[in-house]
């Protein structure tokens, strides 16, 4: 039987002590420091990979906010031109109202023009309404750039509204919405998008009997609008004119009329005169009237004609046909609702019999509503922008909370292993001390006595 002695340094025996009462006090410190931060990467050399991962959540954290506090702005705007859009309908819906009003056929002349001065009021409302502007001083309706007054004139040299912008809408993003809402498309027509025409007749003669002659046309209807001829901006649309030239009696008593179609479009070729035949006295008649525009467009309308009896003049010359030759009836593109609105203020208010304010009336009220038609798209597209803002506010929070989630799993503390690493670290260091001190006893001075 033999035995092995091994010799073990007194000294490399306490170094290897105190260096693993180092170590486990560095690992119990690192661990400690874990617990109070939360996070089990405090440092980028704790684990680089982690805090990279983190690091880049952090940003897109960060630019979520960014672009959150950019959109709250534009919805503030958006909201503010939606809430501008509904003034502006109201506005519009009370003039219509009093335009309704100032067609009541037992209103004198002086009535229709105290109906004119409400609407010049409202009017003026309007302008002011639809040139408000953001707390930026931006236009709410300026397209996508304007003049700090989109809306602008009658001004000298320009004898009618005009948009004093870039039409057309920004285009939404998936983190933001536009700051304004395109002002020319929700005020201005385009014959070639809406097809807007005004009728205006040629003033009456008041040395006929009662009212005048009596004859008015309905709203002007266009088809395939797109095919519309149109000379190049800044050059005003082409009008159409309808002219009668004659009106004859047939020997059973009936009437026939001439007219003749011109416009101011070089490329239009006038069909030549058109009659209408067996026209009755004292009988309303409607003449159908169909323009067809060099384009590919057609308007139509109807003309009301009425074949009066003067009583002042003796059978068989006591007729009156109206429209007689001489009156016209031109077709002309409205600019927009402003400019509707301005017409018929300009018409009712110097209608100088009831047959002149029906005309102005029935005009106005069909473009008047063309215009709310404008009003209430752009209101409703205002409308969907901020669902949109909405929508895009839920989706940036869905990502805030995955990116959260991803810097969590990156750098987070799980605290029930955090605590049980930091009682197990414990408990080892204190052994470790235990057996520190048990070794330093351990010196040949305790065994010599």
């Amino acid at each position: 039987m033999s035995s092995t002695f091994f010799r073990v340094s007194t000294a490399n025996m306490y170094d290897a002590a105190l260096r693993n009462l180092g170590a486990r006090q560095k690992s119990l410190v690192d661990l400690e420091e874990n617990l109070t931060s939360g996070k089990r990467v405090v440092r980028p050399s704790d684990d680089p990979v982690a805090a990279a991962q983190a690091e880049r959540a952090l940003t897109r954290i960060s630019r979520i906010q960014a672009d959150q506090r950019a959109l709250e702005v534009q919805r503030n705007a958006i909201a503010q031109a939606e809430s501008t859009l509904g003034d502006a309908v109201g506005l519009v819906q009370e003039m219509r109202q009093l335009v309704v009003a100032a067609g009541g056929g037992t209103l004198k002349p002086e009535d229709r023009q105290t109906y004119a001065a409400q609407l010049q009021s409202l009017r003026e409302q309007l302008t002011d309404v639809i040139n408000r502007k953001d707390t930026n001083g931006v236009p709410l309706l300026g397209a996508l750039g304007s003049a700090l007054q989109p809306l602008a004139g009658p001004l000298l040299g320009n004898p009618d509204y005009q948009f004093a912008g870039l039409p057309g809408q920004a285009a939404s993003s998936g983190t933001a919405i536009p700051t304004t809402l395109d002002g020319h498309s929700a005020l201005m027509f385009d014959p070639q998008r809406d097809g807007i025409y005004n009728a205006a007749i040629s003033a009456t003669d008041p040395a006929y009997p009662q009212d005048g002659r009596h004859f008015g046309t309905d709203a002007v209807q266009v088809t395939n609008a797109h095919l519309l001829q149109q000379p190049a901006p800044p050059a005003a649309p082409y009008t159409y004119t309808v002219a009668f030239t004659g009106v004859t009696q047939n020997p059973d008593g009936s009437y026939d009329a001439t007219y003749d179609i011109s416009s101011t479009n070089p490329a239009y070729a006038s069909p030549g005169p058109q009659t209408v035949t067996g026209l009755q006295p004292d009988q309303l008649a409607t003449i159908p009237i169909s323009i067809d525009d060099p384009g590919g467009a057609t308007l139509k309308f109807n003309i009301s004609a009425t074949p009066t009896k003067d009583p002042v003049k003796s059978p068989p010359n006591n007729l009156v046909f109206s429209p007689a030759p001489g009156d016209t009836v031109t077709l002309t593109a409205s600019p927009g609702i402003a400019s509707a609105i301005d017409a018929a203020i300009r018409d009712i208010g110097g209608a100088a019999n009831n047959n002149a304010a029906s005309q102005a009336v029935g005009q106005a009220l069909a473009t008047i509503d063309a215009g709310l038609e404008r009003l209430h798209n752009m209101r409703g597209y205002a409308g969907e922008l901020l669902n949109r803002a909405d929508r895009i506010t839920g989706d940036q929070e869905n990502r805030s909370i995955q990116l959260e989630a991803d810097r969590s799993r990156a750098e987070d503390l799980d605290m029930v292993k955090g605590l049980s690493d930091f009682e197990n670290a414990n408990l080892g260091y204190q052994a470790a001390l235990q057996s520190y001190a048990q070794v330093q006893r351990l010196s040949l001075f305790n065994f010599i006595s």
